[in-house]
């Protein structure tokens, strides 16, 4: 599938001397005339939605960000003083939710900025794509906000659960990106370390508990994704698990292996070089060792299941910047990485990983599978409920979130109709040409270009009492060619009221079918398939 259009935006804090003057601009738009710069201030009420917010849901000390000066500061009001005392706790925590959200979108979402966002999004739309939306945050007393709840009013979805804005944090201070491996399979280091600081896990069972996470990710592999516009043959999925590795075991062991996801779970705490993830009773590694290993072995995505992975350290009240374990990775190059902002509990984490893992088998990219899996967490905890706000992806800007590659083999047509297919479920399907309409004699030269670009054949099970061959249990097969279009300007097709734009999306395609590429005014094509003799 082609890559969605990106637009970066950075916040950072103007003097010292006006804390609550901040500048806001565009970093990357998706067309030329996109840049924007646009001067905010802090606001009072937004303090305060904050400050209530924090104290509903947060496990860590109320903090004093963002800073506003002194004479601005006021406590926080009561817990949605405006609601009628006959709602529910419930509802009250919903509209604090709700108001932050709010809130957040439209400080940083005005003026100039807004109108860049309105075109790249009104952009991504006529490309039938997501847009990616990422956020770089340079002010590190913002960093601790939970900008995933963003929405841009009341009753509309937040940032990060929209299935056409693909949400996450970014850093423009980073090293350009080395060339990465091409993978077709999840290859997943999961590392478990202590549950506390300076306890054993033993009493929880590590053997257990680490055999149930290996086949929580094996199994939700296999499992069809709910997002059937873009569900793809799940790719293959191997496990390999450590069990309170030293610091010097986990760093052989991924350099003797290629290992394109690594999983931590256990305890963690923040530190100024990334924060502590304690690995044994006497085994340590802070962000910036575990850093040169991960991006010294290529790993593609670190998750943590572990406490305050994306919040930064603090130093006499102070967030000290570039502190986070999150960011610490990704500047030391670590395309991606996805840590908890504050302390999140098993059960939840592990419904989010089942989801998230399922995601990624399904070759979704990875900012599009932890909105997926964060929809889930919101389905089955509720929108007041924190854990659906609790994961935080940092992407590097040059990254497009493919962790699985798309299989282009699968598009490689046989020289039979098949009778089987393969292990994915997959035909192929060949003999087939285009032919110019204008000139009988004129083939299509890039043709076969065109055939792995624009088409694959694939099966579908379909009820049919006669005709197509029953196969197992009673269903039916039927094999049957589709017209994908992923090109930059679409592809349109002949029917009997005229010709019809297809961009980025499938129809059936069918022998003597007329096509033309890139505009309507073009030469017409016709697709034919040359069926094989009978036997």
């Amino acid at each position: 599938m082609p890559e969605s259009p990106c637009l970066s935006v950075a916040i950072d804090r103007l003097t010292a001397a006006r804390p609550d003057h901040y500048a806001i601009w565009v970093l990357q738009p998706p067309y030329p005339s996109g840049y924007g710069h646009f001067d905010r201030i802090w606001p009072e009420p937004l303090t305060q939605i904050w400050q209530t917010w924090h104290s509903l849901y947060s496990m860590r000390g109320l903090p004093e960000i963002p800073r506003i000066p002194v004479e601005y500061a006021v406590a926080p009001p009561p817990i949605a003083t405006n609601v009628p005392p006959n709602l529910p706790p419930a509802s009250q925590s919903s509209r604090v939710m709700q108001q932050l959200g709010v809130s957040l979108w439209k400080w940083l979402f005005d003026g100039p900025i807004q109108s860049s966002f309105d075109q790249s999004r009104g952009m991504a739309i006529g490309q039938g794509l997501p847009l990616r939306l990422r956020l770089d945050i340079r002010d590190p007393d913002l960093i601790s906000l939970p900008w995933e709840i963003m929405q841009p009013q009341e009753g509309m979805q937040a940032v990060s659960l929209s299935p056409q804005l693909l949400f996450s944090r970014t850093s423009s201070a980073v090293e350009p990106l080395p060339d990465l491996r091409s993978e077709q399979s999840l290859n997943i280091l999961l590392v478990l370390g202590l549950e506390q600081d300076g306890q054993s896990n033993a009493r929880l069972q590590l053997d257990e508990e680490a055999s149930a996470l290996s086949q929580i990710l094996q199994r939700s592999t296999l499992e069809q994704s709910t997002d059937t516009a873009t569900a793809a043959p799940p790719c293959r999925c191997q496990v390999k698990t450590l069990l309170q590795p030293s610091a010097t075991e986990l760093a052989q062991h991924l350099e003797t292996e290629q290992y394109n996801v690594f999983f931590y779970s256990g305890h963690g705490e923040v530190g100024a070089d990334g924060g502590l993830l304690f690995l044994a009773d006497d085994a340590t590694m802070n962000g910036t060792e575990l850093a040169q290993v991960l991006s010294r072995c290529r790993v593609k995505l670190a998750v943590f299941n572990s406490c305050w992975g994306a919040q930064p350290d603090e130093t006499q009240k102070k967030a000290m910047p570039r502190s986070s374990l999150a960011e610490v990775l990704l500047h030391h190059g670590v395309p991606a990485v996805l840590a908890m902002r504050d302390s999140i509990e098993d059960r939840e984490a592990l419904s989010f990983i089942q989801v998230f893992a399922r995601e990624l088998a399904q070759r979704k990219s990875i900012d599009r599978a932890v909105a997926i899996a964060r929809q889930h967490l919101l389905t089955e905890y509720k929108f007041n409920w924190p854990a659906w706000t609790l994961p935080v992806l940092y992407m590097h800007p040059q990254f497009d979130g493919e962790l699985i590659a798309i299989d282009r083999s699968r598009t490689v047509f046989a020289k039979r109709w098949p009778q089987t297919a393969d292990a994915n479920g997959n035909f192929a399907i060949a003999g087939s040409a285009l032919q110019h309409l204008l000139d009988a004699g004129r083939r299509d030269p890039n043709w076969p270009q065109r055939k792995q670009r624009f088409y694959r054949a694939r099966r579908r099970r379909i009820a049919r009492p006669r005709h197509d061959r029953p196969h197992g249990n009673g269903q039916w097969r039927t094999a049957c060619l589709f017209l994908r279009d992923s090109s930059r300007y679409g592809t349109y097709v002949a029917e009997s009221n005229g010709w019809h734009l297809v961009h980025q999306r499938e129809i059936p395609l069918r022998s003597k079918m007329q096509l033309k590429f890139g505009s309507e005014d073009n030469s017409p094509y016709e697709f034919v398939i040359h069926e094989p003799a009978a036997n």
